[in-house]
């Protein structure tokens, strides 16, 4: 399994020095990267990849909202094997109707992305976990619809704020699970609270023991309240030495 990094977590300095950013992320000892809205910065960023060693198995982008031929061709400059959609708003599964035209939705782009040889996923929030549709959660009645060729990235806190266990919903869903989100902090919904992975709340250890498929696991950080390199740099530390 490989550990990669959210570049979201680094938006702010992506913005201003794309080039030195990535090579900081390599400097850390990240082997892997996970782009965001990479539709603009595709020429650049897969420079900065090339230039520094590093791969990028996924990689997030509005598949439901944009122009899906585009992605589709800048995931396929990056090297990008699966493209995830990270947002479908929280009024979307409130019903099973919607969430039903939801899956529909992403199984037309996993044919569309299919014919680029790239695969199509989603991640959640904490809200899919948060709605229930006669009992059951609003993301595991979107798995009823997925096709077998979509997967799913879960956010393994957010699951875990919107309520659940996060390692006994991986159990759950299974092999449709190929990414994880990994992040820490008090599980609470203010981004600014989160912290370096091992240092807060999260089972982290459960969460990586009940998916052993796992492709990857990507740090992530919405947002912290202090040197964000410095929570990414301890965050990888936290997980090597970890998995020694």
């Amino acid at each position: 399994m490989t550990y990669s990094l959210q570049l979201y977590t680094l938006r702010t300095a992506m913005g201003e020095d794309l080039p030195g950013t990535i090579k900081r992320v390599a400097d850390l000892g990240y082997t892997a990267v996970e782009p965001y809205n990479f539709v603009a910065t595709a020429e650049q960023l897969a420079e900065a990849l090339s230039s520094n060693g590093l791969s990028a198995p996924s990689g997030h982008a509005p598949l439901l909202r944009a122009d899906q031929d585009e992605i589709f061709e800048a995931a396929r400059t990056l090297g990008i094997g699966t493209v995830i959609d990270p947002h479908v708003e929280r009024s979307h599964w409130t019903t099973e109707e919607d969430i039903k035209a939801t899956a529909e939705a992403l199984n037309a782009a996993a044919k569309k992305g299919a014919e680029y040889g790239i695969r199509v996923g989603y991640h959640n929030h904490e809200f899919e976990l948060e709605e229930r549709i006669d009992g059951t959660s609003a993301l595991e009645v979107l798995t009823r619809y997925l096709d077998p060729e979509v997967v799913l990235e879960v956010d393994t806190y957010w699951a875990a704020v919107g309520g659940e266990d996060p390692a006994e919903l991986l159990r759950r869903l299974g092999g449709r699970v190929r990414f994880v989100h990994i992040k820490d902090g008090p599980l609470t919904k203010n981004d600014k609270e989160q912290v370096a992975v091992g240092h807060g709340s999260m089972r982290v250890w459960d969460v990586l023991d009940a998916v052993p498929g796992l492709e990857a696991a990507v740090v992530e950080l919405d947002d912290f309240d202090g040197d964000v390199f410095t929570a990414v740099a301890d965050s990888l530390t936290y997980l090597d030495e970890g998995k020694k």
